[in-house]
């Protein structure tokens, strides 16, 4: 028998199918395709790449589409139509107002630059979160038929993993509460949330659950009572013995060295662990999905993670899809929860000296139609708002301008990619660095453009 062979079932003897299946599918490491998007020879070399402004980044998605009149481009001046039942209130920036139900957010307008200018064509659920996500346009876009795939391009998770990779335990790129998905679309899951072709191996860490319950617990992170620490490096120093193996089988020792790591690791059950947060800073971040995603996301930053997706959370009702009953949804459901989470988020990374090396990115896939119709706003993503904050971004600012309808930009138009490319751009990643697809052709990491004028 060869060493390889003799190696391969000494693992089996050792690690029943169950276990392996477990513990395989913890690690974000890549199985067989970690080489098919890579960067060229050369690509970016160290004088041409950006200037790392930030060491990881939070984003807030905002799953279903906000309306950007009811939150952050209100129109007073608007028909009642356009404008909406609420009222706009000025903020700690002079001339620039929000709605009144972003209070809190209101008093922090200094440390956050307002887009006022977002701007694509499809008004469809799930294909444009592959276009924010990966900063490429969906391989069929204004489509919500079509899920995820292995064939689309990586996103931006997917990326972080691979050229920012690292020893520490802690997974490079974590996405919670849960994929994001849409039980009315055909597609289901929208695409754009994985690794598409570099493999299942490189996609972000997900976890899923609701941490705003006490018997919140990162599914997968505990060892099986009876699987001790002890016996848990004794499974690991038999991985050692494929060391010897080539290519993919390196990969396997690879990704089982990850997982161990994971369930091993004191510092990645602290990340995990809310419990160890007191009960006023729960309370402050609000005791909803969201607020206590947002605490988790800043836990896990603090911990070494350089790519948190939070995604707005499960709840039963549509997201911020508000083809009806959109003002009261954004009154009593949605927006309160919003305001206070990211209000807490800025305020905790402020306190802890870790705002100016995080970038904040609050967005939707799309906005709302400028004129509300029969008690609701419908898909509009023709123009809509974003938010950006810290890892050196110019608080206190406006980009961009819609008419007074909110219907167009009229200043700066900025795309999905535009923002996917920021977000390379501010954690030292060439926006335009070449990598090679699966097909072996060569084309930029991503097909936005960065919004440099955004950095202080």
């Amino acid at each position: 028998m060869s060493r390889r062979s003799h190696a391969c079932e000494s693992l089996r003897r050792h690690l029943s199918r169950r276990e392996m299946l477990r513990i395989g599918s913890l690690a974000p490491v890549s199985l067989a395709l970690t080489d098919l998007m890579r960067p060229t020879a050369s690509a970016a070399p160290a004088a041409s790449r950006p200037k790392s402004r930030a060491k990881s980044v939070i984003l807030l998605f905002m799953w279903g589409g906000p309306s950007h009149l009811d939150t952050w481009d209100p129109k007073p001046n608007a028909p009642v139509e356009v404008r909406g039942e609420f009222q706009s209130i000025p903020t700690t920036v002079p001339g620039l107002r929000i709605s009144e139900h972003f209070p809190l957010l209101a008093q922090r307008a200094h440390q956050y630059t307002v887009i006022r200018s977002m701007a694509h064509t499809d008004p469809a659920h799930l294909s444009p979160v592959h276009h924010l996500m990966t900063g490429r346009v969906a391989a069929k876009p204004n489509s919500d038929a079509d899920g995820p795939s292995r064939s689309d391009a990586p996103c931006m998770g997917a990326m972080v993993q691979k050229l920012m990779a690292s020893d520490d335990p802690m997974p490079r790129s974590v996405t919670l509460p849960w994929a994001v998905s849409h039980p009315a679309a055909p597609g289901g899951t929208a695409p754009g949330q994985n690794a598409g072709w570099m493999g299942p191996g490189m996609d972000p860490f997900l976890i899923t659950g609701n941490p705003n319950l006490p018997t919140f617990a990162v599914n997968g992170l505990t060892p099986q009572p009876d699987m001790s620490t002890d016996r848990m490096a004794s499974r690991a120093a038999l991985a050692q013995q494929l060391d010897a193996a080539k290519s993919t089988q390196r990969d396997y020792v690879n990704l089982r060295s990850k997982a161990f790591d994971l369930l091993t690791s004191p510092k990645v059950a602290a990340a995990f662990d809310l419990n160890r947060e007191p009960a006023s800073m729960r309370d402050k971040y609000g005791r909803h999905p969201h607020g206590q995603s947002c605490l988790l996301a800043r836990r896990m930053i603090e911990a070494g993670t350089r790519l948190v997706t939070v995604n707005w959370p499960d709840d039963g009702q549509a997201f911020w899809d508000t083809h009806g009953n959109n003002f009261p949804s954004l009154k009593d459901r949605l927006m309160p929860p919003a305001d206070r989470g990211f209000a807490a988020l800025l305020d905790d990374l402020t306190a802890r000296g870790m705002l100016d090396e995080t970038l904040v990115v609050w967005i939707g896939e799309f906005g709302r139609t400028p004129r509300a119709e029969n008690g609701g706003r419908q898909h509009w993503p023709r123009c809509y708002s974003a938010v950006m904050a810290g890892g050196g971004i110019r608080g206190g600012a406006v980009y961009g301008a819609s008419d007074a309808m909110g219907g167009e930009p009229v200043e700066h138009p900025v795309s999905p990619a535009d923002i996917t490319a920021t977000i390379y751009e501010a954690l030292g990643i060439a926006p335009d660095m070449p990598v090679l697809d699966r097909l072996g052709r060569e084309l930029a990491l991503t097909e936005g453009r960065p919004l440099v004028n955004l950095f202080g």
